[in-house]
């Protein structure tokens, strides 16, 4: 009877153990992070869905719930307020909010380009920076960061201000109309702007780079110094999966663009799909995973972090140089890449 007993309470203790086993594995599988977003149609969204709806956040044991702001500013803002975990946006604006006391560092790129071009329509008369003298430039609101940007190269061409001008004209179908009949003579906007400008208003583009900037990453995801501290863990889980995500549009753009139509709330149609998929053809070399095998897929580079930062200070952009280490991190970049890419890539392939 004592033995019986005792082989009970072996098997009760042997539950409750596997009872907290199964708690803890739910909880891993529950780690939640909030994400604010600029809003769910925006162009580096698509990794977002595609992590989601591709299962790589599940992969990770993560609960990744998204939120929407109206613009990267309000984004990070939020985050600084405590509304949030993690925010996306620009790291020309994580220079500028240091000086406001809105201390984010971006741990993890978006992309490997400055997001301030100046483009030009294809059959323009405009050749050379210097052509712009006397033009107009579009830009969303008066301004903006890349009015200065623009005037560097500008000036570097010999034009001073006051022989050219800017003129605000929105985004979407309000800038295309814009550029399109004439009423500016080019567009200093996202680069990642004008590429779907090509696709969604069938316009096509010449750009001018600034030279020494052109490849600094310019978006990224940002959090605080606390919550990269306090959440570090999840954190990195969460820049694998978009990692991953940015492997899967490269070699699946397909399913990449019906999981982005099914993110945004949109009709999923042939014509949508049709659509992200042209906008991924002609993106690639925007978004991180150009080269799938890389082992630096959403790097932050800091030695261009701080070229950044002090462009901005010799150009009047910061009152006083930001320090680089308060700008990014790169202590993500080996986790995010640990894994198997060509394995990945091969799955991510086949997914249908």
């Amino acid at each position: 009877m004592i033995a019986s007993f005792l082989k009970r309470c072996c098997i009760a203790v042997a539950c409750a153990l596997l009872a907290v086993a199964a708690n803890a594995r739910a909880a891993a599988a529950d780690d939640t992070l909030t994400v604010i977003g600029i809003f769910p149609s925006a162009f580096f969204e698509v990794m977002d869905a595609v992590a989601e709806y591709g299962g790589f956040y599940k992969e990770e044991h993560l609960n990744v719930v998204e939120q929407w702001s109206g613009n990267p500013s309000v984004a990070v803002q939020l985050v600084a307020a405590g509304k949030g975990d993690l925010a996306s946006g620009n790291i020309t604006g994580n220079i500028l909010g240091y000086e406001r006391g809105v201390r984010m560092t971006a741990f993890l790129s978006r992309g490997p380009h400055l997001q301030g071009v100046l483009g030009v329509l294809a059959n323009s008369p405009i050749h050379t920076l210097a052509d712009f003298k006397g033009k107009t430039i579009g830009e969303t609101s008066i301004g903006q960061p890349g009015e200065v940007f623009t005037s560097v190269m500008l000036a570097g061409a010999g034009l001073k201000k006051g022989e050219y001008s800017f003129a605000p004209i929105g985004i979407g179908a309000q800038a295309i109309s814009a550029v399109a009949t004439g009423k500016v003579d080019g567009l200093t906007q996202p680069f990642p702007q004008l590429r779907i400008y090509e696709v969604t208003g069938g316009l096509k583009f010449r750009y001018f780079f600034q030279p020494i900037l052109s490849d600094v990453p310019d978006d990224a995801f940002f959090t605080t110094p606390a919550i990269l501290q306090s959440k570090g863990d999840l954190i990195r889980r969460f820049a694998r999966a978009q990692v991953k995500a940015a492997i899967f549009c490269r070699v699946n753009p397909e399913l990449a663009a019906k999981y982005f139509a099914q993110f945004t709330g949109a009709k999923v149609t042939d014509e949508a799909i049709a659509q992200e998929v042209r906008l991924l053809a002609v993106t690639q070399d925007l978004l991180p995973g150009i080269q799938p095998l890389s082992k630096q897929i959403g790097a932050m580079p800091l030695n261009k972090m701080s070229l950044l930062a002090h462009f901005m200070y010799d150009n009047g952009l910061t009152a006083q140089l930001v320090p680089t280490a308060a700008i990014a991190t790169d202590e993500f970049v080996a986790f995010s890449n640990d894994f198997d890419h060509a394995a990945f890539a091969k799955r991510a392939k086949a997914m249908r």
